[in-house]
């Protein structure tokens, strides 16, 4: 286990098995994280990005849930192998989690001080007096006035809801900071806002942190490096440049041709044909295929590994249409 990486996972699987399906929900995944890096996880909905969020904490709920293999570990201890008692000091400590819709992520009959308190007297074994000052300064920090500390959620906007869970996520300085789509339910101006914030604190306090989202404006806005998941699987990561510049995988391509471009507002958009498969039933071979312009027979005899591109150390894509000397992808570029 290097000790460079903050978070590494290696070969992570996990199914939810019902007496109706065995779901293929995550299917053997490699992430790495180094210290101070931030890493976006894109894919549509549906491609397993919080499952993985939620194995990170060894909180993926069982039954259905099962992790079938794979390792975790979180600053060289494997989580999978962590007893409750270690993974409860290790939840909101070392490592925070930011909650897709900050309506429902807090407790209605509790004050946002006392939320935040909370894992802080937990924690760092202080008073629940101190605990509540020290809530207070989080307050401050993430930009509300200290006195609304003793208010309760439904007194306070979206945004500033989803400032108070930013709050409580950083509230013991973790290493590794998940955000699950931490500005979905807000509004554009909001967004930035939140953003901007999110950027500012993970700088200050020297974090990283895996940031789960669909939307790959966000993730030129915020992140170093980029996974795109598909059906379970890793199918391109690298860094922004390698992704966002000469993506090599036509899911990746399929992603930006279905977004809106400003400056030839006239063009029309490219979108993904298809749907996702049923990860109950997915197709053998490349999930991809059967939406995949590019698709041979090959792709369809065998899942394909994630190897370097042209030799790089950093860019990565699971694709077997990538080898054939004519492929070219429409978005690219950089192209070959």
């Amino acid at each position: 286990m290097a000790e460079e990486f903050v978070l590494d996972i290696k070969d992570l699987a996990v199914h939810y098995e019902t007496e109706d399906a065995d779901v293929h929900a995550v299917n053997g995944i490699d992430i790495v994280i180094g210290k101070k890096r931030t890493l976006g996880l894109v894919g549509e909905t549906g491609a397993g990005k919080t499952t993985t969020a939620l194995s990170i904490l060894n909180l993926v709920p069982n039954p259905p849930g099962v992790i079938k293999s794979g390792e975790i570990y979180l600053e060289g201890k494997d989580v999978l192998k962590m007893t409750p008692t270690e993974l409860e000091k290790m939840r909101g400590n070392d490592v925070a989690m930011i909650f897709q819709d900050p309506m429902t992520a807090l407790n209605p009959v509790m004050t946002v001080g006392d939320q935040i308190g909370e894992s802080i007297a937990i924690h760092q074994n202080l008073s629940k007096k101190d605990a509540f000052e020290k809530a207070k300064e989080m307050l401050k920090m993430v930009g509300i006035a200290e006195s609304r500390a003793y208010d309760y959620p439904h007194q306070f906007s979206g945004g500033m809801k989803q400032r108070v869970v930013i709050a409580i996520a950083l509230a013991c300085s973790p290493q590794l900071l998940i955000a699950d789509e931490p500005t979905t339910a807000l509004d554009v101006t909001i967004q930035a806002q939140v953003l901007e914030l999110m950027k500012q604190l993970i700088r200050e306090k020297e974090m990283s942190m895996l940031l789960i989202t669909h939307d790959l404006g966000v993730v030129a806005e915020v992140c170093e490096d980029v996974a795109v998941m598909y059906a379970g699987r890793i199918v391109e990561k690298g860094t922004a440049d390698d992704v966002f510049n000469h993506m090599r995988h036509p899911y990746t391509e399929g992603l930006f041709d279905s977004l809106p471009n400003l400056k030839e507002r006239g063009e029309e958009l490219v979108p993904i044909k298809g749907l996702m498969p049923d990860p109950s039933d997915l197709p053998p071979g490349c999930a991809f295929a059967p939406r995949c312009p590019y698709a041979t027979e090959a792709c369809s005899q065998a899942v394909p590994e994630l190897t370097a591109v042209d030799g790089s150390k950093t860019h990565f894509v699971a694709c077997s249409a990538y080898r054939n000397p004519e492929f070219s992808l429409r978005g690219n570029k950089d192209g070959r």
